[in-house]
């Protein structure tokens, strides 16, 4: 059978990646610990149960990590200062070497011929083209422990699609460890996290091992104006984006009980709308920063090891040695805010003013997981909700109108071939009014609200510290109308993928 170019170059990559011999990397920990990345990886960033285990102890073995570290830690201090404390500063340690490490990606994209029909540019600008090269991001990240629990993580992209205009701070924050055996709590029960961070996300989207991210969390209801005088809903809130605050939290991810509660900023960029038919002059959107927003999260994960041991350990016991649990893990999430737009408007005197709309807002689903051996199925929903505030037809005062929503979610499945090789199947849908109004303006206006893809994908390890990947997004035929209401298409956006990416 005939291939075509592009799907050859594919395949030829694949077979060399193949015979690749497996070798170990040396990120921090693994230069710390003097062991490989697949120690806390299955296909990097994706954690087993050990690395689970290692970031809830803190970035620490959870079990006998003196005896396990290659690279002692430096002593800030004699520890005879423990028992003169007040009377002398608290000892405490820094990693024995600098825990710096190193991570960039780099893509090759093959577009779908009707790319441009979907999207086109503006009026002068530049088509997509059909194949292109696109660097991804160059961060710099450390992370380590200070000693009696304190954990610290710092990772900040240097450049974004090769731009380092585009870069900024990613995670920075001190964790706490275990500080509720300062109340006499039981072991791990209460943890404090403060700083910049991810919110806990049933599965991390600033960490996924993807080529791209999953949908539903980059959702944001901006534009739903429900038809009528704005300024509507137009929240730019996703669940991607990092939250500022603190957060509580206690249990595990290897197994039984997980939750933490957070309060936060929201980390969300002012926005600044023009003027068209559903919206009026909207002077900002943005997150109130006088309100503190709050999300919570709560899992139980059942092992299903037979073995009793197994079942409660760290990691199950295998005929090669240790692996992932075979479990079943249930957890639900919930996030309430509130987001602030003002808009030009008159007091009923005639006198100009700026009517500011306060629409609180909330976020909330499920989860799952199920993993026997080396394959594993996931997935979340997830429903969205904002109140909504428009000006009345006289624009002299704000009234309530019909709130705007979406939801949505993602089903995801794993397979570990081989300890190097890992196939992916995804299934990705959005159902969001907020994108059928959105598109009102546009030369192409999607005649639905939903969307959804299929997003099969195979990833390499080349070493343990070096990756290939490749995913090829399916997205189902689609019809709608152009500007002057003309139906367009049907027609498909499909899209080809391939990354490489490592880390130091």
């Amino acid at each position: 059978m005939r291939l075509t170019h592009w799907a050859l170059g594919i395949c030829v990559v694949a077979v060399f990646l193949a015979v690749v011999p497996y070798s170990h990397a040396i990120p921090p920990f693994s230069r710390q610990y003097g062991t490989s990345c697949s120690t806390c990886h299955i296909d990097f960033p994706k954690l087993n149960d050990f690395g689970k285990a290692f970031k809830d102890a803190g970035f620490k073995f959870p079990k006998d990590d003196e005896t396990f570290m290659k690279i002692p830690p430096v002593m800030l201090g004699a520890p005879a200062q423990k028992e003169m404390w007040p009377r002398a500063i608290y000892p405490g340690t820094i990693p024995g070497i600098p825990q710096i490490g190193l991570r960039f990606n780099t893509f090759f994209q093959v577009y779908g011929g009707n790319r441009n029909s979907f999207t086109p540019p503006a009026p002068g600008g530049p088509f997509t083209p059909r194949t292109d090269f696109q660097p991804g991001l160059f961060s710099i990240f450390t992370a380590g422990n200070f000693g009696d629990g304190i954990a610290f993580w710092v990772d900040d992209d240097f450049s974004v699609g090769g731009a380092n205009s585009n870069g900024g701070l990613g995670d920075g924050y001190l964790k706490f460890v275990d500080i509720g055996r300062l109340f006499k709590l039981p072991k791990d029960a209460l943890s404090l996290r403060v700083g910049q961070f991810e919110i806990d996300l049933p599965f991390s989207q600033a960490r996924t091992w993807n080529l791209s991210g999953w949908d539903i969390y980059d959702q944001a209801n901006f534009g739903a104006a429900n038809g009528l005088v704005g300024p509507g809903v137009n929240n730019t809130f996703a669940f991607s984006s990092p939250g500022q605050g603190v957060e509580i939290s206690g249990g595990h991810n290897y197994g039984g009980y997980h939750y933490s509660l957070a309060v936060l900023n929201q980390n969300t960029s002012p926005s600044f709308p023009g003027v068209g038919p559903n919206v009026s002059p909207i002077v900002d959107v943005f997150s109130d920063s006088n309100f503190k927003d709050l999300y919570g999260r709560f899992q139980y994960r059942f092992n299903l090891e037979r073995d009793a041991v197994s079942r409660n350990d760290i990691q199950a016991a295998g005929a090669t040695g240790p692996r992932d649990h075979t479990y079943l893990q249930l957890g639900t999430y919930y996030f309430y805010g509130r987001s602030v737009q003002r808009a030009n408007g008159t007091l009923p005197d005639g006198t100009p003013t700026v009517f500011t709309a306060r629409e609180p807002f909330y976020r909330t689903g499920g989860d799952f997981s199920f993993n026997y051996r080396t394959f594993n199925l996931f997935g979340l929903y997830m429903y969205g909700r904002d109140q909504s505030q428009v000006l009345n037809s006289d624009l002299t005062a704000l009234i309530t109108a019909p709130a705007a929503h979406f939801n949505g979610g993602f089903l995801e499945a794993d397979y570990l071939a081989y300890p190097w090789l890992m196939a992916i199947m995804r299934y990705d849908r959005v159902q969001s009014q907020a994108d059928f109004l959105l598109g009102s303006g546009n030369y192409f206006a999607p005649a639905s609200t939903t969307r959804n893809r299929f997003t099969p994908g195979v990833q390499f390890l080349i070493h343990a510290n070096i990756k290939a990947s490749f995913e090829y997004q399916i997205r189902p035929r689609q019809a709608g109308t152009d500007s002057n209401g003309n139906p367009v298409g049907p027609l498909r956006t499909n899209q080809a993928v391939t990354g490489l990416e490592w880390v130091y």
